[in-house]
């Protein structure tokens, strides 16, 4: 599911980050959360066209390898590095088949990941994989849906996005569209929504410990481009939420 609707998207899927979701909200916690990077090796999982490995590299990462599952989003990846070297790396990889790299990292992203297994067990694989890729006290950072978003609280669009169950439920939870508004042409991308405990405790088989939830927030910047009544709805439903623990 997630190769095929990501390689119809390309370098299209730049623009999500300039949505005042993602630009105001996504990418600032994130970067918040992840923290100093300065001396250290990065492995970007589901690194879509290279985002957070480019930010990464500028912010003084040693060593960013990025992975994601789909061909054409490495290649754009993989041409954005020809266009501005930074020394980040590119392959094409499954997480949840991912073998043990030629390297442990010290810290792993995964950024709209976890959130595409299908079974507890894929989960659970993935979440593994991750594991034996992580140096001993390794970092994973994690950013998906939140866990228990309620779909039915105020409509995202004002922030660039739809976000809609589709009324079918799996193993771990429900599945769910999620749509940017793009100009001139909407994307959508389909997901699963798994359960807070689903997560916590696949993290926990592989090996994980000190699970930290962390709230979204909306930058300073965000707040002086809109004003803080733009973003009360986001804030009181929040429909994104990050996640840390270490190996």
């Amino acid at each position: 599911m997630g190769a095929q609707q990501y390689d119809e998207i390309g370098e299209a899927f730049e623009g999500f980050k300039s949505l005042p979701l993602i630009r105001y909200g996504e990418v600032p916690s994130f970067l918040g959360l992840v923290g100093d990077v300065s001396g250290k090796s990065v492995l970007d999982l589901a690194c879509g066209t290279g985002f957070y490995s480019r930010e990464f590299m500028r912010r003084g990462a040693k060593e960013v390898l990025g992975v994601d599952i789909s061909g054409e989003m490495i290649a754009v990846a993989r041409e954005f590095e020809r266009r501005e070297p930074l020394g980040a790396r590119y392959e094409v990889g499954d997480v949840a088949e991912l073998a043990p790299l030629d390297r442990r990292f010290d810290i792993a992203l995964a950024v709209q990941c976890l959130n595409y297994a299908q079974s507890r067990a894929e989960l659970e694989r993935m979440c593994r994989n991750i594991h034996r890729n992580l140096v001993p006290g390794g970092e994973l950072f994690v950013f998906a849906q939140k866990p228990d978003y309620r779909f039915d609280c105020a409509s995202l669009e004002k922030y660039g996005f739809r976000c809609e169950p589709t009324g079918e439920e799996i193993e771990i939870g429900p599945r769910a569209r999620v749509t940017a508004l793009l100009d001139p042409q909407p994307i959508s991308i389909l997901g699963v929504v798994p359960r807070r405990q689903v997560y916590e405790e696949s993290l926990r088989a592989a090996g994980f410990g000190e699970l930290e939830w962390v709230p979204l927030q909306v930058s300073e910047a965000g707040v002086r481009e809109y004003g803080e009544e733009f973003w009360a709805d986001l804030l009181a439903s929040p429909p994104l939420e990050l996640l840390r623990c270490r190996a």
